[in-house]
């Protein structure tokens, strides 16, 4: 009974560390936003959430004309003291970045880039930074260049350097290599491609993400887990053609009469507008794809069973009052 009663305590002690440990998860958030401002709500998701990182993204860089890839979409200067927190700076790179780039372009690229990053932290009251984050859906046919490009950003910032992870750079490992980072971050999100018009939302799927992590425990890196929080408006036309506008969300067309309600998240174009950016022809029709407390939930359970013995972080992509006034405080915890 002794042993018993002994066993049963150990049993409660560690299902609480483990649940405690559960809990204490750390919690940041991406940025993607050129106009940096923070409003009341941000601020207060920001601080309740005991968040200290903020992920923000700086600025693109792609081919244009010439021979060298260059920045594009640069961020507004901002105030850093806006915000009580750890800025890391964050560049998106496209993959045909890296296509037949010449060695020495490499060595060219990473030192423009590192340039880039500190005129433009400097300028924001941002003098101190640690990490520089990388997002890049590299290939196997681009990794050489792309993990030669992390190399040398670390040799010349001399800073801890990190990279966006998809799930396809999860599952075929093999092929896509592992990066030369200190740490990466698991985008958990576009399990599909919104193109394919088979009824699943793109932004997460359940089934689809559950095949991509088949094997993630083995994956021998260290990462954090970055989740959605987002919404998007795919539009169709009469021919299936499909235009993608980031940041939508039903609401919005909800009270907008040049909408006809189809269903809650099903919308029909009553006249020839300009909307999101885009121009979009009368009897287009918009669904809306997004992300509900139930579904990001069950992505998390998903992860944490499969990461029970990882110690990880989230990152929310991203903090936007748009989005984040859609969940509890507990519900993102």
């Amino acid at each position: 009974m002794a042993k018993f009663r002994i066993f049963t305590c150990v049993s409660i002690i560690l299902l609480f560390l483990s649940c405690q440990k559960n809990e204490d998860r750390d919690i940041d958030f991406y940025y993607w936003k050129s106009n940096v401002s923070f409003n009341d709500l941000e601020k207060e998701y920001f601080s309740q959430l005991q968040a200290k990182k903020l992920y923000i993204r700086l600025f693109d860089v792609d081919k244009s004309g010439g021979m060298l890839p260059e920045p594009i979409g640069m961020i507004n200067q901002f105030n850093g003291n806006d915000l009580e927190a750890e800025y890391i700076p964050t560049v998106f790179i496209t993959n045909r970045t890296f296509e037949n780039l010449p060695a020495e372009h490499i060595k060219l690229l990473a030192g423009n880039v590192y340039r880039q990053i500190e005129q433009i932290m400097n300028s924001c009251n941002v003098e101190n930074f640690n990490e520089i984050q990388i997002d890049c859906d590299w290939t196997n046919g681009t990794r050489s260049n792309f993990f030669h490009f992390l190399e040398e950003l670390k040799r010349i910032s001399n800073k801890k350097i990190s990279c966006t992870l998809r799930l396809h750079q999860i599952k075929f490992r093999q092929k896509t290599g592992i990066p030369p980072v200190e740490k990466g971050y698991l985008m958990c999100y576009a399990t599909s491609s919104p193109k394919e018009n088979d009824g699943k939302n793109s932004i997460l799927d359940i089934e689809l993400l559950k095949n991509y992590l088949s094997d993630v425990e083995t994956y021998p890196l260290d990462f954090d887990i970055a989740l959605p929080l987002y919404s998007w408006a795919v539009v169709r036309n009469h021919l299936g053609n499909i235009k993608l506008i980031n940041g939508v969300t039903a609401e919005e067309l909800q009270n907008d009469k040049r909408f006809e309600k189809i269903t809650d998240m099903r919308f029909k174009i009553l006249e020839d507008i300009f909307f999101g950016g885009m121009y979009l022809n009368e009897g287009c029709i918009i669904n809306i794809e997004n992300i509900t407390p139930d579904l990001l939930n069950m992505a998390k359970n998903h992860i944490g069973k499969k990461l029970k013995n990882k110690n990880y972080g989230i990152v929310y992509f991203h903090l936007d009052s748009k989005f984040i006034k859609r969940f509890t405080i507990k519900e993102l915890q």
